[in-house]
């Protein structure tokens, strides 16, 4: 199969690449970095450098691609003037009239836990955007693939633990969480985007279930503080920190909403309705060994 992959060579796209291209297909990766395309050549891959700002590139970059992978770039969320609901607006627009006018038939695209509701849910709320956006479109397979949460976010907890001796949140403690490794979800987008389909199809993706205070304990112990503790704080409080720290306060606002849907459980509800029937194969052990290594760094 051709297939055009957006995200570059991130957290996801390079395993993604590595596990395509080994099974025999043409790929396409999207970066906007020019310094990324040796690196893509390298993995057997075809670099197509430019901006999914910009339409006339995507719709090139699509097609004649059997399959497209789209998902919403990480931005800057200490950037002051970054306007995260409108970028998510004008990329669910450029996505859909991209593959509108290059008429790809099958599309996998990132969304999140949580996508299924109307409100409460913070900055997930710019899942649901794009999942309605692409959602429109006519004569297009469509899988939206959910993760869990990322292993990963939990990196931003280091200076924490490392100041205060605990990790603090507006979500914590025996709330029980799901969580996912990047290379999990490149597995399952690496099935779901060979996998023929009519229609939409929602497929939750995640590696381990676990409690707030579980993670504390195996993280903990991973780093030398067997005792580590996580605790729930006010989300005003929460949100104060976000902001003294420099980040962006429309998004902190986001963030603290967010949490606080985990919190009360509405977040992973539908996941838990529709539980996969196997999870991944990465385990918060396995993590907490890569999360040793970053915190004995910094």
């Amino acid at each position: 199969m051709k297939i055009t992959l957006t995200g570059s060579l991130g957290h996801i796209g390079k395993p993604l690449t590595e596990e395509l291209v080994q099974k025999g297909h043409a790929v396409t990766v999207i970066s906007h970095n020019p310094e990324k395309k040796s690196a893509i050549g390298a993995l057997g891959a075809t670099p197509a450098i430019g901006s999914v700002e910009d339409v006339d590139f995507l719709t090139t970059a699509f097609a004649g691609a059997d399959a497209v992978y789209t998902m919403l770039p990480p931005g800057n969320y200490f950037d002051q003037d970054y306007d995260i609901y409108a970028k998510c607006d004008r990329l669910a627009n450029n996505f859909a009239q991209a593959i509108r006018q290059s008429g790809v038939k099958r599309l996998v695209h990132l969304s999140s836990i949580g996508a299924h509701l109307e409100k409460g849910s913070g900055l997930i709320l710019l899942h649901r955007h794009l999942e309605i956006t692409l959602g429109k479109l006519a004569d297009v397979a469509i899988t939206f693939m959910r993760p869990t949460a990322f292993y990963y976010n939990l990196y931003g907890y280091v200076p924490m633990i490392k100041k205060a001796g605990f990790i603090a949140a507006n979500y914590g403690a025996d709330d029980k969480m799901v969580w996912v490794s990047p290379k999990d979800i490149a597995t399952a987008i690496a099935e779901e985007i060979v996998t023929p389909l009519t229609g939409r199809k929602i497929r939750y993706v995640a590696s381990d279930e676990l409690t707030c205070n579980e993670v504390a304990h195996i993280l903990g112990a991973a780093i030398g503080k067997p005792d580590l503790q996580w605790m729930i704080i006010p989300g005003e409080q929460m949100q104060s920190g976000m902001i003294a720290a420099g980040m962006n306060p429309d998004i902190v606002a986001g963030l603290v909403e967010m949490y606080a849907c985990v919190h009360s459980g509405e977040l992973g509800a539908d996941y838990f309705r529709n539980r996969p029937a196997v999870l991944g194969k990465i385990k918060m052990t396995d993590f907490a060994r890569e999360f040793a290594v970053a915190y004995n760094q910094k």
